[in-house]
């Protein structure tokens, strides 16, 4: 979540504590407890990595959302009407929709908050990718336009988006929180107003203290379902297995380290484990502007060079799937025979020796998060395979998470070690945001006339199947320029206790926690 939602490999996700061995922590009584990573912003308009989605998505809501089964369902919006031609879209609010201060929620407030991401001073580098098909936010985005001309109050409770072109996937772009609804009255006496938000989601902003937790109480005036734990504690310290253990954790993902034991039938812990596949790619990506890697051939060969199998089997002990492609399973258009860029190391030395570079390859730093537990061996095994099998001199730099994600967007990385979470369930979240030219995801500064081409079709394409195919092809394209190197498709292995009720793992970021409960 979305993501925006780039992700660390192997980063990991939040795990569930129970409030006795909280209240040591200083935690208030209660409800549960969730071990989890400090986010970088619960600013909506800011949210770029899942770790901050995971918070944004129980404090915040949109005019939609996403199920359980990934399907766009209403939300703050109860219905909506789409013209004959597909690019508008009259949303039709929910009565008696409130922010957690109490102020009632009108379609102005939708207004304000589009606008507001979409506002150069906001900052926001997610509003283009996730709001850009709004007629007039790229215009809003560059300072030429006050106000965003596809957005328009037509009463307290109707609001109209017209987009630049009927795009089956604009309404699953709008549960990513750059679409969320902040309140005016909260966002704009301070800065730092994110550090105590007021959104509309099933679970109202309590307390941060940094570096320590993060808690969030039940919101009693929510108009959905109302959440059935009273309080949520986030952990930012802490070990997570062990407590489970010892009956101190109600849930817990369970890393490389323990995944033997655990995955053993004959151990009882086995009992409680729940696998739920990621909509995730784990990748290498390469900035097709920066020597070596402006040389298509030095791409590929660096693709040939790596035996990623053996780094899944021996270091990740199989918790991954190998990745050939860029969609991962259950992303429709997923393709199982997807020919991929296989290890071969005479086939990759073959490239570099045809390539502009030769025997002359400069020096590699590959980058990596500092919150990227557990892919620290997976990053050094890659850059001993380029230097054993290519010759190249590689050095691992390890980057502040924070830090990373602004030298990401600034395109200062030579390489990249980073991952992928889907924001919605389609083709285009991968393929269009990552590999357009235009996209400002684009991290690899990837650039085809033939990819863009097809994308553009597909974003038009209304058939279901036709759109599928020409997003296979451009995965193909995209697979064999080699503008990165796909690693894994997630999984997530947690334990679960018996007397937790109701958690129901997604394979992305969606609000779950109102229907967790604790039968004790």
């Amino acid at each position: 979540m979305v993501l925006r939602r780039m992700i660390a490999i192997a980063l990991v996700a939040m795990v569930f504590v129970l409030s006795l061995s909280a209240l040591s922590c200083g935690v208030p009584p209660g409800g549960l407890a969730l071990y989890g990573s400090e986010p970088s912003t619960l600013d909506p308009a800011l949210c770029a990595d899942a770790t901050s989605g995971r918070y944004i998505v129980e404090i915040f809501s949109g005019l939609v959302t996403l199920n359980s089964d990934l399907e766009v369902i209403p939300d703050i919006a109860q219905s909506w009407d789409i013209s004959g031609d597909g690019t508008t879209y009259t949303f039709h609010l929910r009565d008696g929709v409130r922010f957690h201060h109490g102020k009632e929620l009108t379609a102005d407030d939708f207004k304000y908050s589009i606008e507001r991401a979409a506002d150069p001073d906001t900052g926001s580098p997610v509003a283009e990718a996730y709001l850009g098909d709004i007629v007039g936010v790229k215009e809003k985005l560059r300072g030429d336009a006050e106000e965003v001309a596809g957005v328009v109050v037509i009463d307290d409770k109707t609001l109209q988006l017209t987009i630049d072109a009927a795009k089956a996937y604009f309404l699953a772009k709008l549960t990513h929180p750059a679409a969320f609804v902040v309140d005016e009255e909260n966002v704009e006496p301070t800065a730092d107003w994110w550090r105590f938000p007021s959104g509309t989601g099933p679970f109202k902003f309590r307390e941060w203290w940094s570096g320590q937790r993060l808690v969030l109480e039940r919101n009693d005036n929510f108009y959905g379902d109302i959440a059935k734990l009273d309080m949520v504690t986030f952990l930012f310290t802490g070990g997570s297995m062990m407590m489970y253990e010892k009956g101190q954790l109600d849930i817990t993902q369970v890393g490389t380290t323990n995944i033997e034991r655990v995955l053993d039938p004959t151990n009882p812990l086995n009992e409680e484990m729940v696998i739920v596949p990621e909509l995730s790619l784990g990748y290498i990506g390469f900035n097709t502007a920066m020597p070596p890697f402006d040389d298509e051939k030095v791409r590929q060969a660096m693709c040939h060079a790596v035996d990623k199998e053996e780094i899944i089997d021996i270091l990740l002990k199989d918790t991954v799937s190998v990745a050939y492609g860029i969609l991962p399973p259950g992303i429709p258009g997923y393709s199982e025979g997807m020919e991929g860029l296989n290890y071969d190391v005479v086939r990759a030395q073959q490239l570099i020796a045809e390539s502009s570079y030769q025997d002359s390859l400069p020096a590699i730093v590959l980058s990596v998060p500092g919150s990227c537990v557990g892919a620290a061996a997976s990053t050094e095994a890659i850059a001993w395979m380029w230097q054993e099998n290519l010759g190249v001199e590689v050095e691992v730099e390890v980057v502040e998470w924070e830090t990373f994600l602004d030298d990401l967007w600034e395109g200062r990385f030579q390489a990249f070690q980073i991952g992928w979470l889907a924001d919605y369930p389609d083709a285009e979240n991968f393929l269009d945001l990552l590999f357009h030219s235009e996209s400002v995801e684009n991290h690899t500064a990837y650039s085809s006339p033939y990819v863009d081409q097809l994308l553009e079709e597909a974003r038009v394409e209304s058939d279901f199947d036709s759109r599928l195919a020409v997003y296979q092809e451009v995965e193909q394209a995209i697979v064999q320029d080699a503008p990165l190197l796909p690693l894994w498709f997630g999984r997530s292995y947690y334990l679960v206790k018996p007397y937790v009720e109701g958690f129901s793992p997604a394979p992305m970021i969606i609000p779950t926690l109102k229907d967790v409960w604790v039968e004790k």
